[in-house]
């Protein structure tokens, strides 16, 4: 049991003990828990050994772990979170050093975009696959050269316009990301469309044009009509994906109307 000298040396400090519930209240330092570093630094000013420490029923004990410091608010983690993205070279270090989701540890790298920087033309596919997770560039699978041909059928040229995706990195299987890696990626595609100021972007598949408008109406019903890019001014045209053409040949008849009317907006 601790001593009167003891006791006046823990109130001098700051600390209370607790009691056994049955016991007299005798001591004035009786109270609801300490913290370990607190009775870590009162037994070394005191000498006293644990054993010496009258604790109340173990039902009744609670010692919390005092922290370092107090964290910071959730508005102050976000801020710090937010990185610098105001010219080229930080977007691409940025989306290179990213690990914000759970797709930067299994692609074997990063596919940040392709193309003219100061392009008219900005071309939004939904994600990586297999062809680009191994090359580091967007669209250059089969899906990439049918892309590649349906540019060439208006008179452009793939180094003219600039091509990126919804998210950087690979989707295991192919599978579509996931809303949460979409908003991650956000930031990433936020900052190049700034960069890049294109008179139109087009909106390659379901995936690309959900999360760049915020909608969730099919395909199909979003090419009917050109959209705008929320808070912007920036004209959308929304297509199919060359995926999606591949394994429905029917379905370029409409793509080409698209084509023929993206030049248009773009002319």
């Amino acid at each position: 049991m601790l001593s009167s000298r003891q006791q006046q040396c823990l109130q001098g400090m700051g600390v209370r003990l607790w009691r056994r519930r049955n016991a007299p209240d005798t001591s004035p330092l009786a109270a609801e828990s300490l913290t370990a570093p607190a009775v870590a630094e009162m037994l070394a000013a005191t000498g006293t050994q644990a054993s010496e420490l009258e604790l109340p029923d173990s039902s009744l004990a609670r010692i919390v772990p005092a922290p370092d410091k107090a964290p910071p608010a959730p508005e102050a983690r976000q801020a710090l979170e937010i990185p610098r993205l105001d010219d080229w070279d930080a977007i691409t270090r940025t989306i290179q050093q990213c690990t914000a989701c759970e797709l930067s540890q299994n692609c074997t790298q990063k596919v940040p975009g392709v193309g003219d920087r100061k392009a008219s033309l900005l071309i939004v596919g939904e994600g990586p696959g297999h062809d680009e997770d191994i090359h580091g560039e967007p669209f250059v699978g089969r899906s990439g050269q049918l892309l590649d041909r349906m540019l060439a059928a208006i008179g452009i040229a793939r180094d003219q316009v600039y091509i990126t995706n919804i998210v950087k990195c690979r989707p295991p299987n192919n599978r579509d990301p996931k809303s949460d890696e979409a908003q991650q990626c956000r930031v990433y595609l936020d900052a190049q469309i700034k960069q890049i100021a294109p008179k139109v972007i087009l909106s390659v598949g379901r995936v690309s044009a959900h999360n760049l408008l915020g909608s969730n109406l099919p395909v199909g019903k979003l090419i009917q009509q050109i959209h705008q890019l929320p808070g912007t001014e920036i004209p959308v045209k929304v297509t199919y994906h060359p995926a999606y053409l591949l394994r429905s040949p029917a379905a370029k008849a409409i793509a080409w109307q698209d084509l023929k009317l993206l030049h248009r907006m773009l002319k």
